[in-house]
Formats: C-alpha cells, structure tokens, sequence
C-alpha cells in the first residue's frame, strides 16, 4: 500500500483534494502496472461515487461495474440484511481484465473480503487492484488498500461518512454524539 501519513479528522484536507490526491495516484499506479484493459468497481455507495469520479478527473472511458454486497457479508446474520439492498451490475465480464475494486474507507476489511468474493462470481480477473479514499484502525482481516489518498486516525466511538455523488463531503460521526458538519 502506499503510506500516507496518518492525521487527525481536524486535520484532514477537504474532499476535493483527497479525490485529487488518489486520483493522481491511480494514473500513476496504472501506468507503472502497464495495465492496458484496467475496469472500475465500485462498491454500493461510496464506492460508486468515488469510482465515478475516479474516472471523470481522469478523463477515462473505463467501464464502471457496481457491487452491492449485502447478501456476501458475514455478518448479516448477526446485524441483518440491509432493507435497500441494490442490484450488482459490472456491464462487462471481467475476464482477463484488471480491475480497480474501489470503495469509500476501509476500516475492518470485511466489506472488501465480501466484495471480492462477489466479483469472482462474475468471473476471474486477471489482476485486482484495491483504491480507497481513506484508511481506517480496525482491521479484523489482512485486507490493506494498495492505494489511499488518507489514513484517518479518529476514536472508537467514531465513523467516517462519505455523502454524494454530488459534490462528495465526509463528516464524522460519533456514535454518543451527533453528527458533525460534512467537511467539503
């Protein structure tokens, strides 16, 4: 992964710059891979918003899927299935692609270890590259971003929230308290 260094949420730039920062990184990444016939998947929601703009600050036409992975989540029995659960679609196969899995934050790694098991339901990528927009403590499985634009240290009693598409703010939340301001 590369190695942002970790800050404070007080301390973290405004959304704009983070997409900035990752997309730069992407372009970079794909070019030092060679990577020819790269596809973006987004996981629901979060990660479809940052793939969508992944791709618009990039200029590309890469095809776009989007996973919901609500029925692969290993807990669901524990917490429940989540009532809006939405369709998966890649419109493409990803056989003999290489994708760029892409979600909001990472924090546990469950969410990540779901959707990988879902996309290799659709079939076998030839490579996969996991891009976050920030990197949470927490981790529950050996599940690291290969790209970050921020590693986010807050409380445990907090969570980041991404709200879009349009424009995208994260705000932090607390879990005793309420809900601070997005930052934009």
């Amino acid at each position: 992964m590369s190695s942002p260094s970790a800050v404070a949420f007080a301390d973290l730039p405004n959304t704009a710059v983070l997409m900035d920062r990752l997309a730069q990184q992407l372009k970079a990444q794909i070019a030092a891979r060679g990577w020819q016939n790269p596809a973006l998947v987004g996981i629901h929601s979060g990660g479809v918003w940052v793939a969508q703009a992944l791709r618009d600050a990039l200029a590309v036409d890469w095809p776009l899927g989007q996973l919901d992975i609500s029925f692969y989540r290993d807990d669901y029995t524990r917490i429940g299935l989540n009532p809006s659960v939405k369709s998966s679609a890649l419109g493409f196969s990803p056989e003999g692609r290489q994708l760029i899995l892409v979600d909001d934050v990472i924090m546990s790694g469950r969410t990540i270890r779901a959707a990988l098991n879902e996309l290799f339901d659709f079939g076998r990528p030839d490579a996969v590259m996991l891009v976050t927009l920030l990197s949470l403590p927490g981790r529950e499985l050996p599940i690291q971003p290969d790209l970050c634009a921020a590693e986010l240290l807050i409380a445990a009693d907090e969570r980041v929230k991404l709200s879009g598409p349009s424009p995208l703010s994260l705000s932090c939340q607390s879990l005793s308290k309420p809900p601070a301001e997005p930052i934009k």
